[in-house]
């Protein structure tokens, strides 16, 4: 195959066929990963069965949280691969992987059918998934950083958090129409299944948009050469992973919160019907697709920072509040106007904070730097919301606990914001990047 040409220097339209390219592999990602949360009860009575209904939906919320785990692992391995090979090889190489992850799980044999094998080979399937969506984000992110025009920057990577909106949309709606024609108990024998086969069917299409994309022209001009040359980059930005970490906690507990723990919420604690909950679910998705890319471009007009420091704090004063509002009278009503508010600040947050990453960590380093900084903010606690969440109800038997661990989530997020800035100049003088 011959040299792919630069992504940059080239016309409207043409930018924004690679977005699409570029953003739809992280769609796979977010779509297998918000139907696993979607339907993780189904799935722990499939590949977990048990006498306790709780004991059976928290392995499968675990085996949801060790996914996540092996996300750090795939941004030093992959993140590397991609920051000596290439955007381009970083991003079709994590879409193999990832589709690898989906097929698992969708034809894997229940446990009444294969016992032991059929848990670990789930458990292992979600290990590959996770080590692949270690990098997808980072490169996607650092890819759209790099190929916007000057003062665009925040608008265009607001984009990869826009696919997975759209994941999550798509994700509930074939969930919610699973859950209307099909019959509780079909449902919970293979139903859930369907949502999955869907994400397997368009991996040939993905394979297609992303065969074609360009590389970016930053990526030509600059990179590192070597797999030592990662290893001594990496060991002088450990500050910026450090501070990197913190900033994405407060996205990816949001996130999870307000999107893969909302059925589960809304079903088991509020004791809504599933449909509510998904239907939920969508609408915050729709949000956030929304308020993303408005964030995005608000950003680059009034800077990053005053967004993060406004959204941390509005989170720690409303976010546990507004759960004893909903939890003191659980109804589809408050549940919508409790998750869109905390959607609005997700949304706000999060289109400053992914191209603030970029912009903080070195060029050279973009693509490992920025995928380590993101995993493990979501190994540690993005990934583990959904069980987190669960375990805090279930020993304190408070229900507004989802909003005290958002709280701790902010609180992370206002201190790196505010000890961020000395970092973020250093690395424009290193690298001549504008803000």
């Amino acid at each position: 195959m011959s040299e792919p040409a630069s992504a940059s220097a080239k016309t409207p339209s043409s930018q924004a066929l690679a977005i699409v390219r570029v953003a739809s592999g992280n769609f796979l990602e977010m779509y297998d990963f918000m139907v696993f949360g979607y339907f993780a009860a189904d799935i722990g009575r499939a590949f977990f069965p048990g006498g306790d209904s709780f004991a059976s939906l928290m392995k499968s919320l675990m085996t949801f949280a060790a996914a996540f785990l092996m996300r750090p692992v795939g941004a030093l391995i992959l993140g590397a691969y991609t920051d000596r090979h290439g955007r381009r090889a970083g991003l079709i190489l994590t879409l193999a992987l990832m589709a690898v992850g989906i097929a698992t799980l969708t034809f894997m044999p229940p446990y009444a059918v294969i016992g032991l094998a059929a848990p670990v080979l789930v458990l292992l399937g979600r290990l590959l998934q996770g080590f692949s969506a270690g990098v997808e984000l980072g490169s996607v992110s650092v890819y759209l950083a790099e190929i916007a025009p000057p003062g665009r920057k925040g608008f265009y990577v607001s984009w990869q958090s826009g696919s997975q909106q759209v994941a999550v949309v798509t994700a509930a709606l074939v969930g919610v129409a699973t859950e209307h024609f099909i019959s509780p108990a079909a449902m919970g024998s293979w139903g859930w299944r369907i949502p999955l086969l869907v994400g397997c069917l368009i991996v040939p299409l993905l394979f297609l948009l992303r065969r074609h994309l360009p590389e970016t022209e930053a990526f030509q001009k600059s990179h590192v050469t070597s797999l030592g040359e990662v290893v001594r980059e990496m060991g002088k930005a450990w500050p910026v992973v450090l501070v990197g970490t913190m900033l994405a906690v407060m996205t990816t507990v949001s996130f999870y919160t307000i999107t893969a723990y909302t059925p589960t919420f809304g079903e088991h604690e509020l004791h809504l019907s599933a449909l509510a909950a998904l239907g939920v679910t969508l609408c915050v998705g729709v949000s956030n697709l929304i308020w993303l890319p408005i964030m995005g471009a608000l950003s680059d007009r009034i800077g990053r920072r005053p967004l993060l420091i406004a959204c941390t704090v509005g989170v720690l004063a409303t976010a546990y509040p507004a759960m004893v509002w909903l939890t003191h009278a659980p109804s589809f009503g408050r549940l919508l106007a409790v998750e869109l508010w905390l959607s609005f600040l997700y949304a706000s947050y999060n289109g400053a904070m992914v191209v603030y990453l970029t912009e903080i960590v070195p060029q050279r380093l973009r693509a490992t730097g920025f995928s380590l900084a993101y995993s493990l903010a979501t190994a540690i606690f993005g990934g583990l919301t959904p069980a987190i969440a669960t375990g805090l109800i279930h020993v304190t038997g408070d229900k507004a606990m989802p909003g005290a661990w958002l709280s701790l989530a902010a609180a992370l997020g206002l201190i790196a914001t505010l000890v961020s800035g000395r970092l973020k100049r250093e690395t424009r003088g290193e690298a001549g990047a504008a803000a």
